[in-house]
């Protein structure tokens, strides 16, 4: 995963696409145009001999270089880094800062695909691309772009319920404010809990545990598995908070009809005689 900042200061996590991937989108690329081109000169054959051999050659050169080089080029550009193979593979080029790719990056990678892809039968791709960290082949580097994934599986999201031996004890213990490195830590502990290794799970449980124990006030009951402490604490910390922005959204709604309430109802209008 590659981070660009923004000129607002905002870090954007993207993930560049894997070499398999932008290798099988080419290859559906290449497919495709190599059936158009297959098409073309079968519906060429059918024709009757109405052209010259010197007009049937310049025909020929400008039906290859249009289906092999100007139509990936409209095709990005018009689609902003797309083309079949990429829509199939869930891919979009872009610009190194992660902005949409104009006509002038679509037409240096379509020239240097043409070159990379074909006249070179792939071979330059592959081995600028393999040895790459964001797989780009020469027409990516001379143009300043990379191929990014765009469907990425959302993370599953972080259910946590406390314990039933530890619910008595949590709804009397007194919980301060996390740090907010410690509460981040914690959750991705708990989020990456079930992927590691019983070892490394045990000992990092019982590291946070240890630091958290220090905003908590009494102690969880003896006995309590540190990664059961850090699961009870999240979730008790998750049901305060909710209940605590419920109750000022509550007081909110209420003070703001108040506000936007008229001084006097219809039939409160004040007596004039």
């Amino acid at each position: 995963m590659s981070s660009i900042i923004t000129g607002e200061a905002v870090i954007l996590e993207l993930r560049p696409a894997s070499f398999a991937g932008r290798a099988l989108g080419a290859g559906i690329d290449v497919v495709v145009q190599i059936l158009l081109a297959l098409a073309f000169f079968i519906v060429l054959g059918a024709v009757p001999d109405v052209l010259d051999p010197a007009a049937a050659k310049v025909l020929i050169l400008t039906s290859v270089l249009s289906i092999f080089v100007a139509l990936p080029i409209a095709v990005e550009t018009l689609s902003r880094g797309k083309s079949l193979g990429k829509l199939v593979m869930g891919l979009r080029v872009v610009r190194d800062d992660g902005g949409a790719i104009r006509f002038r990056h679509a037409l240096i990678r379509g020239l240097l695909g043409f070159f990379e892809l074909y006249l070179t039968f792939g071979s330059v791709a592959f081995l600028v691309s393999l040895f790459n960290e964001r797989s780009k082949r020469l027409g990516d580097m001379l143009a300043g772009t990379y191929s990014l994934r765009e469907r990425v599986v959302p993370a599953a999201g972080l259910i946590l319920n406390t314990p039933a031996y530890l619910q008595p004890w949590a709804q009397l213990a007194d919980i301060g404010r996390l740090p907010d490195p410690l509460a981040r830590r914690i959750s991705v502990f708990l989020r990456q809990a079930s992927r590691m290794s019983p070892a490394s799970r045990i000992q990092l449980a019982a590291s946070l545990a240890t630091e958290a124990s220090a905003f908590v006030s009494p102690p969880p009951p003896p006995g309590t598995l540190p990664d059961a402490f850090l699961a009870a604490l999240t979730a008790e910390r998750r049901d305060r908070d909710l209940r605590r922005f419920s109750a000022s959204r509550d007081r909110s709604d209420r003070l703001a009809r108040r506000l936007y309430r008229l001084p006097f109802s219809q039939d409160e209008q004040p007596d004039r005689d």
